[in-house]
């Protein structure tokens, strides 16, 4: 949401092929809900290029990076690292705690692909659980997202978009930014691919 200190998402872990899908909805859950940019390791490179793809579509500022060195960004962030995990102690009783970090320096969401090491719940400032309960680790960003920002992030501008999703009780509707319908029937050619329900290219 472009606040006085960054909010950054690292995935750590991605296996190619296997998690792609699920990188690519990280990269956008945290585009979406707030977030000034996501971290992914170095072979994510599809999740990557998709997530700039609706970036560069429905705006931004966001930014996507591809690194390597996944220990070093969390052993070096000069700020506080919130590890999300089922393990950790419950959002809800330590959102404030997290709020309050977030206002004096950046923040690093760490949210696990593959097996995570140990290292990593100790190098963390907080170790947080939406739920200790199983479940998708793109829901618990989202969640988390919502309670760092208390909402607020749900009616973020978007600048240098090329389109415009605009609300509707009943249908959808999606113009480019000069006001034109780029919607289309059924079959119909869209000249740059539409966008499935959940956000990702098609």
């Amino acid at each position: 949401m472009q606040t006085d200190h960054e909010v950054a998402v690292l995935r750590y872990g991605h296996r190619p092929g296997r998690d792609d899908r699920m990188t690519t909805h990280v990269g956008l859950t945290a585009r979406a809900l707030g977030a000034d940019r996501a971290i992914f390791p170095d072979n994510a490179t599809q999740p990557a290029e998709t997530v700039r793809d609706i970036t560069g579509r429905f705006g931004g500022p966001f930014a996507v990076e591809l690194r390597e060195d996944q220990s070093a960004i969390v052993r070096d962030w000069e700020g506080t690292v919130v590890h999300l995990t089922m393990y950790g102690l419950p959002v809800q009783d330590v959102e404030g705690d997290v709020r309050e970090a977030s206002t004096e320096e950046p923040v690093l969401i760490v949210v696990g692909g593959e097996k995570v090491p140990w290292d990593l719940y100790e190098e963390a400032d907080f170790n947080v659980g939406v739920t200790n309960q199983p479940h998708s680790e793109v829901a618990g960003l989202a969640v988390f997202l919502d309670r760092l920002f208390d909402g607020e992030e749900l009616d973020q501008e978007w600048e240098g978009a090329e389109r415009d999703v605009i609300p509707k009780a009943t249908g959808k509707k999606v113009v480019d930014v000069a006001g034109d319908d780029v919607n289309r029937p059924a079959g119909a050619e869209d000249g740059g691919g539409d966008v499935s329900e959940d956000g990702t290219a098609e």
